[in-house]
């Protein structure tokens, strides 16, 4: 039998983050464009400045509600009408709210290109926002938010929120709204708030895909150019703040077997420096199963399936207002809870003491830049990643940079930027389990003042 050589890997081929052309449109519209050969299947990103900042008070979730009327009918087709041309198109619409703003995706065949903009346009230049409509989204919200409140991982997020942010920022309230404000919106509201906040002056239209053949500025210029209307820009938005003193705020539910943990504090957005040695910190300590949070509660301690770190923006500008949700996230069972946060907070103090490893940081960096092809292979998650530089006020090579500074990151850099991120005495922990068999031991790990709230 011949015995043939062993394959072996040839050398890495360059890669790079794609870069987009930037134009605008006559009414306004700010374009990216990016041209993916091979991706037949065309991603858009329509980026609106209307944040949830510039919801009403006391009508929490009216952009949600907003987002998705607009393909609830125009006034060209009714709702049902809509969705069959749609389909037509082989294309899908999406629409949701998050605290920069609305963003509208499409992903359509790359030779359906032109009507799904012309439906797109639609939706945006003349939504109907029928009162039948909205009234059934607003039921559907309102069913939403009861499976909400069920769930452990969002009731962490709420009650994080809410004790982590001051009471009267809009981030100390659920993005989507809560059972009150949704109650009070009807397609009034909807529209006055489409009418203020949603325009082609204040939008961004990002495209990317295989455009080969594609007269992209006369599509553009046919659907989306003939959008017209003048929204208000966003108020300049004071400083993200929050209180991370140190305490334990336990979300009764008695009876459960589990306790969900959600541990948080306030850190640097990516307009900082530290940014890229904040994300290879942060992806040591909980970014993948071999981190080194799962090394010890996960395989050494058998505590759990999983827990992960990880640095999540929650608002960013160029002014230096913004900022990151630095969380530690996962579930232990219920008798090992006071034993799991101990055990949690002894890796953070060891870190603090010791620092990361050079083998921690080099698998990182392996791991975060070396994948980079494989994360951006389809059109969406390239127009997604552009969309998102948008929404935070980031320079068009902004990813491509990122991964340069990654690989260029010392370890002792890493060390100091997760250190500075998870500080023992500087956390807000939120636990979402049964108190009655958790609260003794909880105090006895000795992480900081614990209150306990009724989880319903």
């Amino acid at each position: 039998m011949t015995l043939h050589p062993r394959p072996e890997s040839g050398p890495p081929r360059p890669w790079a983050f794609p870069a987009p052309e930037r134009s605008s449109l006559p009414n306004g519209l700010t374009v990216l464009r990016c041209h993916r050969p091979g991706q037949q299947v065309i991603a858009v990103e329509l980026s609106l400045a209307s944040p949830l900042a510039a919801e009403p008070e006391g009508l929490e979730g009216v952009a949600t509600l907003m987002a998705r009327g607009l393909s609830e009918g125009t006034d060209r087709h009714t709702a049902e009408e809509f969705a069959a041309e749609l389909e037509r198109c082989g294309a899908t619409l999406d629409a949701a709210a998050d605290h920069p703003g609305v963003r509208v995706s499409l992903e359509v065949p790359a030779s359906r290109l032109t009507p799904a903009l012309g439906l797109l346009a639609d939706a945006l230049r003349a939504p109907a926002f029928p009162e039948a409509e909205i009234e059934r989204l607003v039921a559907n919200r309102l069913d939403e938010i009861q499976h909400e409140l069920a769930s452990p991982p969002r009731r962490a997020a709420m009650a994080l929120y809410a004790h982590l942010f001051p009471a009267g920022d809009r981030m100390s309230r659920p993005r989507q709204g809560t059972e009150e404000s949704v109650a009070r919106i009807d397609a009034a509201a909807v529209r006055a708030f489409y009418k203020a906040h949603v325009g082609p002056g204040t939008a961004t239209a990002v495209v990317v895909g295989d455009l080969t053949g594609i007269d992209v500025d006369d599509a553009l210029t046919r659907t989306l150019g003939a959008w017209t209307g003048a929204a208000v820009p966003p108020e300049p938005m004071d400083p993200v703040t929050g209180d991370d003193t140190g305490r334990v705020v336990i979300v009764d539910r008695p009876g459960s077997v589990q306790t969900q943990l959600l541990i948080g504090r306030l850190g640097p957005d990516r307009h900082h420096p530290v940014w890229p040695a904040q994300v290879l910190g942060v992806y040591c300590l909980g970014g993948t199963l071999t981190s080194r949070l799962d090394r010890v509660l996960r395989e050494e301690k058998g505590y759990t399936y999983g827990i992960r770190a990880q640095a999540h923006v929650l608002r960013s500008d160029a002014r230096g207002a913004g900022a990151a949700l630095l969380a530690i996230s996962g579930s232990v069972a219920t008798d090992v809870t006071g034993p799991a946060l101990a055990d949690l907070w002894r890796v953070l103090r060891t870190l603090a003491a010791e620092g990361l490893t050079d083998q921690e940081r080099d698998v990182a960096v392996q791991n975060l830049v070396g994948v980079a092809p494989l994360r951006f292979e389809t059109a969406a998650s390239v127009a997604d990643t552009l969309a998102d530089q948008v929404e935070q006020e980031l320079p068009d090579d902004f990813q491509g940079r990122l991964y340069t500074r990654l690989a260029e990151t010392p370890t002792q850099a890493a060390s100091e930027a997760v250190v500075r991120a998870f500080p023992p005495d500087r956390l807000v922990a939120v636990l979402v389990g049964d108190a009655g068999q958790i609260l003794g031991p909880v105090k006895e790990a000795g992480i900081g003042e614990v209150t306990v709230v009724p989880g319903t």
